[in-house]
């Protein structure tokens, strides 16, 4: 988890430029996620912290042209390099703090998002603030906790807030209540529905 908005940008910043080639073959990951969220025609979505828009694509194919799609990023590199896909609006904003509507969205899609938020408990009670009650978050990545650790030479720990044990009762904490957990080698997926 990271300590600071600052370190956030830094780390991304850095990395903007280069996110997607090194990356390349995530793309299906990303669409297979989103078809598991449910989303249909007219949904109104938003990309939490959307890095370079890798989500931007198939979430606008899932809502459709009578959809809305916003991508909401803190560091400014990573929205430039997401502006290429121009399937969304783009925010600048820290997802702690969203300059949208209560309950004006029905979905949220957070790429990689939970371990890098400073308070968790609070960002994730600000996204249900902006989801309709019913509405649905699904925190992904494209590689499940072990691959991802593994690649950065590390084990899982049990203080990992991804792990089911620390992430349910972070949600509910938070106005959500999860209704699916997948953690695998090739994705990790957590669906939540808001509660009302």
């Amino acid at each position: 988890m990271s300590d600071d908005h600052t370190h956030v940008q830094e780390f991304f910043a850095t990395r903007a430029a280069d996110w997607d080639r090194k990356f390349p073959d995530d793309g299906p990951a990303y669409a297979a996620a989103v078809t598991e969220i449910g989303l249909r025609e007219g949904d109104r979505v938003l990309d939490a912290g959307c890095g370079t828009g890798r989500a931007l694509p198939p979430l606008r194919a899932a809502v459709g042209a009578s959809g809305a799609v916003v991508g909401a990023d803190l560091t400014p590199a990573m929205l430039e390099a997401a502006v290429r896909h121009r399937d969304g609006g783009l925010l600048l904003a820290d997802v702690a703090a969203l300059p949208l509507r209560s309950g004006s969205l029905d979905a949220v899609f957070g790429a990689g998002l939970i371990s890098h938020l400073p308070q968790p408990g609070s960002s994730l009670r600000e996204l249900a603030r902006v989801v309709r009650p019913g509405g649905t978050l699904a925190l992904f990545h494209p590689i499940g906790r072990a691959a991802l650790a593994a690649r950065h030479g590390r084990q899982i720990t049990a203080d990992d807030l991804r792990a089911e044990a620390n992430l349910r009762p972070l949600l509910a904490g938070s106005g959500w209540r999860m209704t699916s957990y997948v953690d695998e080698d090739s994705r990790y997926l957590a669906l939540a529905v808001r509660e009302g």
